[in-house]
């Protein structure tokens, strides 16, 4: 039996199952991918929100990553919520020596319900320590705009905060256009050889907690397979598309996405 490529994730729990780590081991399993993760922080969440969060220290963080990387590897790492600028520096670290292995960086700073995940120095140590190592970075717009202080609100927009962050260091970015109003839903990958629109129409189901974390986790593992940047990223597209399509009705805000759409019922 061939090996399955290796992602490893280094992210928050998400108590609520939606996303975060626990919507990264989905994602990459449903993807036929081996998942290993560095916990950075467990949530106490619900799909109502984040209650609150208990940071797990950066020492802790770079053991996990170093003990995974030192013995199992990784075809290919992304990283979401890190919570603060001691974190993001051990990270960067633990990465030091791993250079060729590509890193998927989710800019993840706030909830979908609206609760700070990543501090302002957070912030500005991720662009200066892990933008310049990432592969591809994933910005949604509001993000894009906090990173570059520039208003997102059109697919020109998008291009503009695109080409704007490149000029970080990052190899590629692909900003997120799901937060834009339409009926249509544009992301743009801006990469060395300039800005390639991904468009589909919106999908009108309200289960979309975890959709970020779901699509940077599904893009590394289409890397970590062998595939090309855009070919991961169309495929993880249409992976997330069907994710909402088939979102599950749980709890009382907003759902979670079906992460498990691709995975047969299991018969006994």
């Amino acid at each position: 039996m061939a090996k399955p490529a290796r992602v490893l994730i280094i992210a928050g729990s998400d108590s609520s199952g939606g996303a975060g780590i626990q919507a990264d081991i989905k994602t990459v399993t449903a993807l036929s991918a081996y998942a290993m993760t560095a916990i950075t922080a467990v949530t106490v969440q619900n799909t109502k929100g984040v209650r609150s969060f208990h940071a797990i220290p950066p020492g802790v963080v770079a053991g996990q990553i170093e003990a995974v990387l030192s013995d199992i590897g990784a075809d290919a790492i992304k990283t979401g919520m890190l919570v603060s600028a001691g974190i993001v520096g051990a990270v960067a670290g633990a990465l030091r020596g791993h250079d060729g292995v590509p890193l998927v960086v989710d800019t993840v700073m706030i909830a979908k319900g609206g609760a700070h995940l990543l501090d302002d120095s957070g912030v500005e140590a991720m662009k200066r320590l892990l933008f310049p190592r990432a592969a591809l970075i994933t910005p949604n717009a509001p993000e894009a705009a906090r990173l570059t202080g520039l208003a997102v609100e059109t697919p020109d927009d998008l291009v503009r905060a695109g080409s704007m962050l490149m000029e970080t260091g990052a190899r590629a970015v692909l900003v997120k256009g799901g937060h834009l109003e339409g009926e249509t839903v544009t992301d743009v990958l801006v990469d060395g050889s300039g800005a390639h629109m991904f468009r589909t129409r919106r999908i009108g189901n309200p289960s979309t907690h975890g959709t970020g974390c779901t699509l940077a986790s599904a893009i590394a593992t289409g890397m970590a397979q062998g595939l090309s940047l855009e070919d991961s990223i169309a495929r993880a597209r249409a992976f997330v598309q069907e994710a909402i399509r088939t979102g599950l009705p749980f709890g009382h805000g907003t759902g979670p996405v079906n992460h498990l759409h691709a995975i047969p019922p299991y018969k006994v």
